[in-house]
């Protein structure tokens, strides 16, 4: 498919960039259409499955997303994995610090699993997904995000089949987490060797 931009119209940029987007495309019976978008560019973020073999827990966070309780009220908090945008840094480096930012723990190793888009119909953000496994040893704060980014962040320390059976139940909601928790399923990350 061919397709060449015709306009750009910035929407807002107050903290990411929001933009009206004009453009042509070739369709698949080679007739030239025109089309426009609103298109959010937030940056590419990172998110972290950590995981504990022995205990066979994970560790999840617990917070308010706004644009979720305008959706549905009654979904106030939202349960994820750590996460966060990339703001300059590598993914691997993301992670990290999100890790102890968010969750209290400071992972060793990481390991990156896949990447994704998350919203591709309006949103640029790439999300890179990684599991790295935690410790007691590795807690080296309560965690709870940052003051500054006004986060008020619940951690805690889960089942892993409790955790994937929150799938089913609606529980967890967050596509982040629903996709880390069954890459850990399917590969069998629980499972002794």
């Amino acid at each position: 498919m061919d397709i060449k931009i015709l306009s750009k119209k910035t929407l807002s940029q107050w903290k990411y960039l929001l933009q009206k987007v004009a453009y042509q495309y070739t369709d698949r019976h080679n007739q030239i259409k025109k089309a426009e978008r609103e298109v959010y560019n937030r940056g590419d973020g990172a998110a972290l499955l950590l995981y504990n073999k022995e205990r066979q827990s994970v560790i999840l966070i617990r917070q308010v997303r706004l644009p979720v309780y305008l959706n549905r009220i009654e979904d106030k908090m939202l349960i994820e994995v750590c996460a966060g945008t990339l703001d300059n840094d590598d993914p691997e480096t993301c992670v990290r610090r999100e890790s102890e930012e968010e969750t209290g723990y400071r992972v060793s190793e990481v390991k990156k699993v896949f990447e994704a888009y998350m919203s591709p119909g309006a949103v640029t953000e790439k999300i890179h997904c990684f599991i790295g496994a935690y410790s007691s040893e590795s807690k080296v704060s309560d965690g709870g995000g940052l003051e500054a980014e006004h986060e008020e962040i619940e951690v805690f320390e889960i089942s892993f089949l409790t955790a994937y059976e929150m799938i089913g139940s609606g529980e967890i909601k967050d596509a982040k987490t629903i996709m880390l928790l069954q890459y850990a399923f399917i590969n069998r990350i629980f499972e002794a060797k």
